[in-house]
């Protein structure tokens, strides 16, 4: 007899699987233990239970893609070096920051911009189209999720293959900027460090002081991913059309993400305030541990693969 969901709790039963991990990516995914037999099945009864299943995913889908993340114990960026991610404020108010900034993607963005999505990713878009999934809102801003061909979709923090110009708003492809970028510095070269989870590499001040970085080609206004940076704060407009998808929704899984940024961890606390049921499937702890009635611990694509929507 199955377990109302709203009573699931986990227990220790090791099963094993092969990795969904591809060869040379496994660095930037964090120590985890063996999924166990009975949380398995007690996930895929929450699945199977719902209806519209809304979700929402985060960095640690990703690094089974190979991108690395923040905050993952021992291999998250914030472990591995004492480097900090760009804030928004620096970024507009100085041109040499911004210099900085678009010299280490222009450097990373080849080897960022080729990842692919992983068992995860694809398992998502399969209950997408068996109509499981009812929405989809990733804080990642790799563009992984599109890849793997998801409609249903909102990218809550932007998308770094999208650039925006921040005096006249237009919006054009990272691909264009990159030739741009080749086109104003062909003789520039630089060695590049290690890579960081939004797309660049790391490169020494001295490094950069020549590279140039085009305007606008409309008003010539600042150029700037159209991604949610550090310090900035998410369109109210796309707040208030994910809490309108969460309403059409029956119950909330988690994917990969500590949901340490209240953009994403507004909307477990608004599910949490509807009743609604929510699972989370992550390594190691979250913020919205204490509203979840299901908590599995185990690589994202491992455990989704196994579970079956219907």
């Amino acid at each position: 007899m199955r377990l109302p969901w709203w009573t699931i709790t986990s227990h220790s039963a090791p099963v094993r699987k092969a990795s969904s991990v591809p060869a040379g990516m496994v660095s930037f995914v964090p120590t985890c233990s063996t999924t166990d037999a009975q949380a398995l099945d007690q996930l895929q009864d929450f699945v199977s239970r719902a209806r519209r299943l809304f979700v929402i995913s985060g960095a640690g889908l990703s690094t089974e893609s190979g991108i690395p993340d923040y905050r993952s114990e021992g291999v998250g960026l914030y472990a591995r070096t004492d480097r900090r991610p760009m804030q928004h404020a620096e970024f507009v108010r100085s041109a040499k920051s911004r210099q900085r900034y678009w010299a280490r993607n222009f450097v990373g963005w080849p080897q960022f911009s080729s990842h692919q999505p992983n068992a995860a990713h694809k398992v998502l878009q399969q209950w997408e189209e068996r109509g499981k999934l009812h929405w989809l809102v990733t804080q990642n801003v790799d563009a992984l999720h599109s890849k793997a061909g998801q409609k249903r979709l909102t990218e809550l923090h932007g998308c770094s293959h999208r650039v925006m110009c921040l005096g006249c708003g237009a919006i054009s492809g990272r691909e264009e900027l990159q030739r741009q970028f080749i086109s104003l510095n062909p003789d520039w070269q630089a060695q590049a460090g290690a890579v960081a989870p939004d797309g660049d590499v790391f490169l020494e001040d001295e490094q950069v002081l020549n590279f140039r970085v085009p305007s606008c080609s409309n008003c010539g206004g600042i150029l700037k991913p159209e991604v949610t940076f550090f310090g900035d704060t998410v369109l109210k407009g796309t707040v208030q059309f994910v809490h309108d998808r969460l309403a059409e929704s029956d119950a909330v899984l988690v994917v990969g993400s500590s949901l340490q940024v209240y953009s994403g961890y507004r909307f477990l606390m608004a599910a949490s305030d509807r009743k609604m049921p929510i699972a989370i499937l992550n390594i190691g702890p979250t913020r919205a541990d204490h509203l979840a009635k299901l908590k599995v611990t185990g690589r994202c694509g491992e455990v989704l693969s196994v579970i079956c929507p219907l």
